[in-house]
């Protein structure tokens, strides 16, 4: 098969190129990145270097694809986050119509059957939305659980205030997953002669509680004391805001974790569980602590 991939050599994006050319696929790669183009050859996948935001440049990587992978890659810098997603979530249809790609895969999200209170997943409700319209197109959305690697990013807490926390519950359910695992389902898909538009969740561990991350991963760097502290709404954005990130972004994720309090992320899931990866919160414990020692 002839495959274009977003997401340059991303945390799913690289893996799943990885499958694909394993399996003798032609597979090329959209990067905005100049710089990523020899990693993306050394992967033995074809780059091609351009911004999502251009239509024309989607136009001709999509052309002569009998699959695609679509992704919304991240842009803290957007003043309106929900915004900036639908907006992509446009482009890749406008892209989609113009080459007659007729098979797409479109990493969303939990929770993306929500119209709003969600924070940035209010923005892949809009893409699926916009894909729904793509007449002849069969699209299969994965609606991925809460990213394990997501908690590297509180390395720093744990390191100088010996914590982890979010602005929900200990007890509060969570769908945790890795993006490797979401690379295994995306070839599967891609592979396989889908039709119509569809969902389908993914997810590597769904039965941890905050409190049982905190454990896990204090563990594993040799604390296995560490609690999980619920912040309130004000202290979590404050506390993102002073870690640098922008006021928007902080104010979606805050949304977010406020969904997750609220457990409204997950009733869907659970209607429509999925078969579980095979990488666990104990398996990703080590990646964490390797982290943690750098």
């Amino acid at each position: 098969m002839k495959i274009t991939l977003t997401g340059s050599t991303g945390n799913i994006t690289k893996p799943l190129a990885e499958i694909l050319v394993a399996k003798g696929h032609e597979v090329k790669i959209i990067s905005s990145k100049p710089d990523r183009a020899e990693e993306i050859k050394s992967l033995g996948a074809i780059p091609l270097i351009g911004s999502v935001s251009d239509t024309e440049f989607l136009k001709e990587a999509f052309s002569g694809a009998d699959a695609i992978y679509t992704m919304v890659p991240p842009n803290f810098a957007a003043p309106k986050f929900r915004a900036y997603i639908k907006s992509i979530g446009e482009n890749y249809a406008v892209a989609i119509k113009e080459s007659r790609v007729k098979k797409v895969v479109n990493l969303s999200s939990l929770g993306a059957d929500l119209p709003d209170g969600t924070g940035p997943i209010a923005g892949l409700y809009d893409v699926e939305n916009i894909f729904a319209t793509l007449n002849g197109v069969d699209v299969k959305h994965l609606r991925a659980g809460y990213f394990y690697i997501n908690f590297l990013a509180n390395i720093d807490m744990v390191k100088h205030a010996n914590i982890l926390g979010s602005n929900f519950g200990a007890d509060a359910k969570l769908v945790l997953v890795h993006p490797r695992n979401i690379a295994e389902v995306a070839a599967e898909v891609l592979e396989s002669n889908f039709t119509g538009k569809t969902i389908q969740y993914v997810a590597s561990d769904d039965e941890n509680t905050p409190a049982d991350v905190a454990k896990v991963l204090g563990t594993a760097i040799g604390k296995p004391e560490l609690p999980w502290i619920e912040f309130s709404d004000e202290d979590a954005f404050n506390g993102m805001v002073g870690a640098g990130l922008p006021e928007e972004i902080a104010k979606n994720y805050v949304e977010m974790g406020d969904a997750i309090r609220s457990n409204k992320l997950f009733v869907d899931y659970y209607k429509n569980r999925p078969v579980l990866g095979s990488i666990k919160l104990k398996d990703f414990a080590a990646e964490f602590a390797a982290a943690y020692q750098n």
